[in-house]
């Protein structure tokens, strides 16, 4: 797959059977359509499922970002901002084919999800930390 992005090769990386698409250059995420949800049960976020239900009939957000083009079928992806403000701006394909999130994104709606740092000692706070630590925003470089 071809990151909608950067336009580099993307990755596959599988977890608990759920293969993820993922951008090494610019540290964006593919979730082909369920499979953010499937993560986030089996790491016993079930509640996340109301979180979903009206992802894909959510309002655009308003936003100076350039659309992304669905990795998948090639349509101009909605913007869609999670939680609450600022929120995460999120793509998703209009044709439900998936969501992109952009490097750091993904780390971002984790924390939202569990409201915290849970503790690295259980087995759902080392899967989010280890979530986090693939999924990471890319490091700046240089000064602004």
């Amino acid at each position: 797959m071809i990151c909608p992005v950067c336009k580099s090769a993307m990755i596959v990386v599988e977890y608990h059977s759920i293969e993820l698409d993922y951008c090494s250059n610019c540290k964006g995420v593919w979730f082909d359509s369920g499979e953010l949800e499937l993560l986030l049960k089996s790491q016993g976020l079930e509640e996340s499922k109301t979180f979903f239900d009206g992802i894909f009939n959510s309002q655009e957000a308003v936003s100076s970002e350039k659309k992304r083009k669905c990795p998948i079928c090639g349509r101009r992806m909605k913007k869609t901002a999670l939680g609450e403000q600022p929120g995460t701006l999120i793509d998703i394909c209009r044709d439900q084919h998936g969501l992109w999130f952009d490097g750091g994104e993904v780390t971002q709606l984790i924390r939202h999800l569990t409201g915290e740092h849970p503790p690295k000692h259980d087995s759902r706070g080392q899967v989010i930390s280890f979530l986090e630590e693939v999924f990471k925003a890319p490091q700046q470089t240089g000064s602004a």
